[in-house]
């Protein structure tokens, strides 16, 4: 089985995201009805997120537990 490039890793990382940070617009609006306020909270935890997101993915790409042992 091949390892998980970086690249797909930032893309999943960027589609979750996306849809993720769709939803704390959203509601951050339906608490606030302040659109501005909304979209700031959106972009601050996108980038925040994304980034923690990757960090989290590469650190599980280098622990033994729960992958099936491959023999060659």
């Amino acid at each position: 089985m091949a390892r998980e490039s970086h690249f797909r890793s930032i893309m999943k990382a960027i589609s979750w995201r996306a849809l993720a940070t769709c939803t704390t617009v959203l509601l951050v609006f339906i608490f606030t009805r302040r659109l501005v306020i909304s979209i700031e909270v959106g972009m601050a935890e996108l980038v925040i997120k994304t980034f923690l997101y990757y960090l989290h993915e590469r650190l599980w790409e280098g622990i033994r537990f729960g992958k099936a042992r491959i023999w060659e």
